[in-house]
């Protein structure tokens, strides 16, 4: 099913969707990182919450 972005909410903010440019887009310069490395998260975790894919991505990425 689609993202109805007439629908946000508190579960829509913290996750990341895979499938959607814009939030690869968004948290890619807040991670400042590539859209490789969001997407590379979110296959290593095996999960779009934004808090797991930030400590991943700060451990990943502060060597």
């Amino acid at each position: 099913m689609a993202d109805n972005k007439s629908k946000t909410g508190k579960q829509d903010r913290n996750k990341v969707n895979g499938s959607e440019n814009y939030e690869i887009q968004y948290f890619k310069e807040k991670m400042g990182v590539s859209s490789q490395a969001v997407t590379g998260a979110i296959r290593a975790t095996g999960s779009n919450d934004r808090k797991v894919l930030e400590d991943y991505l700060k451990k990943r990425h502060s060597k």
